[in-house]
């Protein structure tokens, strides 16, 4: 469910059963603000139905949006029941550099958790930032077929497949 706004329990509950019952078996669940009360109810009703519970932080910059930020965040989901981490960077704005510390820091305090990258190329970062990601030990980056990438979405798999592999990487 995706509207910016709060749905009632029942609703999400359904949601969610629906579904994991048509085949959905990952959950992505955000709140805009990272307001995580409103994240209780999805994770509560992944988890009643045997999904995979995706908790993702919505990256923005700001003085309040610091590394120990989201890393304290990251943890809190985990505490929640994420059974995997996220970073949304729905502006397109985590910088190469952001990005390894960030990930970096996560995987220092989270080692098991699987986390995520998931930005867009709004800004024109996003290939260096996924790039980075992977060095600093992210475990997914979410990426776009070529004829879907760039622009808005996120960047080209098949770029970024080929970087990674003449980088080293096992893919």
């Amino acid at each position: 469910i995706l509207g910016y706004k709060h749905y009632a329990d029942d609703v999400v509950d359904n949601f969610v059963r629906l579904s994991i019952k048509n085949g959905i078996d990952i959950i992505r669940i955000f709140d805009a603000l990272n307001d995580v009360k409103n994240l209780r109810q999805a994770i509560d009703s992944t988890k009643k139905y045997k999904g995979i519970c995706e908790c993702a932080m919505s990256y923005t910059v700001s003085p309040v949006h610091t590394t120990d930020y989201f890393v304290n965040l990251a943890e809190t989901l985990a505490n929640m029941g994420a059974d995997i981490i996220c970073i949304k960077d729905m502006a397109g704005v985590i910088t190469p550099k952001e990005t390894y510390d960030l990930v970096s820091a996560i995987k220092n305090a989270l080692p098991d958790m699987p986390l995520i990258l998931h930005t867009h190329c709004t800004t024109g970062m996003a290939f260096m930032s996924v790039i980075k990601a992977v060095e600093a030990g992210c475990d997914i980056i979410d990426t776009a077929t070529s004829p879907f990438s760039g622009g808005t979405s996120q960047p080209a798999t098949e770029t970024v497949y080929d970087a990674l592999e003449q980088m080293g990487y096992e893919l």
